[in-house]
């Protein structure tokens, strides 16, 4: 049987990666979501890095969020991370060393028959970047909050499968729904102007040396629950991703990192090693 006779008699899922970028696992479980709950248990798990670039690195190597199991070889995880592919591709035979040589799940898929597409929100995954490797389709959005854009341009081919990219915007900072007016943004200093200001002497932008206080709690409280409503707002959006997608469509909702909300003096993520910024949500199945 070929690649696309498998498509046709739904033997082979079309699969998609959705990454809510920054979205803390306490976030995510107070907004208390119910769409995406469709698909199953939500765990906590951790990310292997904490930041964008490296974390979608690591995803795309087919290295979901992990668990932090006692007294089991990394070894054997891995053999039963990977293994878990069978379920996501209604595929047989899915191991590690499947994804040899290149380690990437893209080329994987290529070879598999699927159409790649990714469509990324922050622009430290443009499509220049090496991360741009094995897909057929690779965008990066003219905004970096609008997860409903993606869902409109997204395409299931009856004759081949799909795999589907979505790296999620609107819960990175400044937690912004898509028609919220970019003047009402929260504006935190030395963080705003991220990917703008890469050449400053502080990444992020200027730092002011003035007297104003670098973190005030309250403004971080709410920056937390702006987080929290962008989680709520996608959980609709959601929905009609699910109203869109064929019956064999298996999909995984998970973040790349957390993100710190001036707990022990931290704010954001990158080069900070806490927990919190490396806690995330994890859900995963088919719709029955």
């Amino acid at each position: 049987m070929t690649v696309k006779d498998q498509a046709k008699t739904g033997t082979r899922n079309h699969y998609i990666l959705i990454v809510f970028d920054s979205c803390r696992y306490d976030s995510f479980m107070t907004a208390r979501p119910r769409t995406i709950r469709k698909l199953g248990k939500v765990e906590p798990r951790w990310s292997y890095a904490s930041w964008t670039a490296p974390s979608h690195y690591n995803l795309l190597m087919g290295l979901m969020p992990h668990t932090s199991p006692r007294h089991v070889y990394a070894s054997e995880y891995y053999k039963k991370d990977f293994f878990k592919f069978n379920e996501r591709l209604g595929e047989g035979g899915i191991e590690f060393k499947s994804f040899v040589p290149r380690l990437y799940l893209p080329v994987l898929l290529q070879k598999l028959g699927y159409r790649t597409n990714a469509m990324v929100s922050l622009p430290v995954l443009n499509p220049t970047t090496v991360l741009n490797s094995g897909f057929d389709s690779y965008r990066l959005m003219e905004k970096h909050n609008d997860m409903r854009a993606m869902v409109r341009q997204m395409r299931f081919p009856e004759d081949q499968p799909s795999f589907h990219l979505l790296n999620v915007g609107e819960t990175h900072y400044p937690y912004a729904l898509p028609d919220e007016p970019e003047d009402e943004w929260p504006r935190v200093s030395g963080v705003h102007g991220v990917f703008k200001h890469l050449d400053e002497a502080i990444v992020g932008g200027k730092l002011r040396r003035g007297r104003e206080k670098m973190f005030d709690n309250r403004k971080l409280a709410k920056l937390r629950d702006r987080q929290i409503e962008a989680v709520k707002y996608l959980d609709g959006v959601v929905q009609e991703l699910f109203d869109l997608v064929p019956k064999n469509t298996y999909i995984t909702v998970t973040a790349d990192h957390g993100e710190l909300f001036g707990e022990q003096g931290y704010f954001g993520h990158g080069p900070i090693y806490h927990e919190k910024v490396l806690e995330v949500p994890f859900v995963e199945g088919k719709l029955r």
